[in-house]
């Protein structure tokens, strides 16, 4: 696989990044694939590359830097808070382009001030680009996981239901689809009967009586539980089932829901619109809230342009590890991403920190930049 030529502009990122008071790191190109797997989300684990090591571990091509760098700051003990720069080569297929590809970023992790830190996210993000591309306007897209997730825990919904609309965020065909089970919930197909057989028989009401019905039958048909769920995870993922057929919300609370997701506003208006819409709908989100209008303050602080900035309350990113604040930044007349990022704050701890690291980071495609530089006329 030939290499790809570094872009022309990638001296002046990297000093721009020192700038920005980071410390450059680098990772393998070999991977294990098993953090991948677990933790980035079904639209990347679909494309990266997979391969085995001769003692049959599962590996992979690095299809991106978050999960990496984590990996280095928790093996080389590094203490926090601490601000990591990368460029570098990534692998994994694309719909469009090659690849193999550059992309470079920043990780700033164990900032405590959780506003600030999401602020020169953003704003760092936002200067690298104009750096690039002066005179081009950006438009810049924002999300906040932690608000939808505030929502819909206070519009009472069962924990599994709020697993599954999580998991959807960031997905407003798969919003909407699971907004309308909601409202007229199915038995769902030879699993809905299953659950329905068992409710018959009683069973879902005493887990260890299931529990070892679930494990006869396995033992009876030799399915084997060592590559698969134990009899005890399967007889609560039915039970959750059940739940989750069962569960149909009124008309006012899923209006309430809709009408959240249909929020898109330019950032500036975004709190007092959020604010005046929980305090209509009796949610209790003030938390969350408060963490969102701090954010805000601190972007303006920060010299950002917060009106180049719009938020949507649906928007959010294909990986799974986002947590909070979720945002992506284009330029006017370019139809690709440019800059993407976000907060990951469970994502060291999932990876094996011993103690919690909030996290929040950043990525640039240099092959997509690359083309608006040149669109734009050659601009450093």
């Amino acid at each position: 696989m030939p290499l790809i030529n570094l872009p022309a502009f990638s001296g002046d990122l990297l000093a721009d990044f020192e700038r920005m008071e980071t410390l450059r790191v680098d990772t393998p190109v070999i991977q294990p694939a098993e953090p991948f797997l677990d933790m980035a989300g079904e639209d990347l684990r679909r494309r990266i590359f997979l391969t085995q090591s001769e003692t049959g571990e599962s590996l992979c091509l690095r299809p991106e830097f978050t999960i990496p760098v984590c990996l280095r700051h928790i093996e080389t003990a590094t203490g926090t808070p601490q601000r990591y720069a990368y460029l570098g080569e990534v692998f994994r297929q694309r719909r469009e382009g090659a690849s193999e590809f550059y992309q470079a970023g920043i990780e700033d992790l164990g900032e405590r001030d959780t506003a600030r830190a999401d602020a020169r996210a953003v704003g760092d993000a936002m200067q690298v680009l104009a750096n690039r591309l002066p005179g081009r306007r950006l438009k810049v897209t924002l999300g906040d996981q932690s608000v939808f997730e505030a929502v819909i825990a206070a519009c009472g919904l069962p924990t599994g239901w709020q697993k599954r609309l999580i998991h959807a965020f960031g997905d407003p065909k798969q919003l909407q689809k699971l907004l309308a089970e909601l409202a007229d919930p199915a038995s769902e197909g030879v699993f809905g009967h299953e659950v329905e057989r068992l409710a018959i028989m009683g069973m879902l009401e005493d887990e260890d009586r299931l529990v070892a019905h679930i494990g006869q039958t396995m033992e009876a048909t030799g399915y084997s539980t060592n590559a698969s769920r134990s009899p005890r995870d399967i007889a609560r993922r039915l039970k959750e089932k059940m739940e989750l057929a069962n569960t149909r919300l009124d008309k006012a609370t899923l209006a309430v829901m809709r009408e959240f997701l249909t929020l898109d506003l330019p950032l500036a208006d975004a709190p007092a619109a959020l604010f005046s819409f929980a305090a209509k709908s009796g949610l209790k989100i003030e938390v969350a809230l408060s963490l969102f209008d701090a954010r805000v303050a601190a972007l303006s602080r920060a010299g950002a342009d917060i009106g180049l900035i719009r938020y949507r309350a649906a928007f959010g990113r294909p990986l799974d590890y986002y947590t909070g604040l979720v945002f992506e930044i284009e330029a006017e007349e370019e139809a690709a991403v440019l800059a993407g990022g976000g907060r990951f704050d469970r994502l060291l701890t999932l990876l094996g920190a011993r103690e919690h690291i909030p996290a929040v980071g950043f990525s640039l495609w240099l092959d997509r930049i690359e083309h608006a530089v040149a669109a734009a006329g050659g601009a450093k």
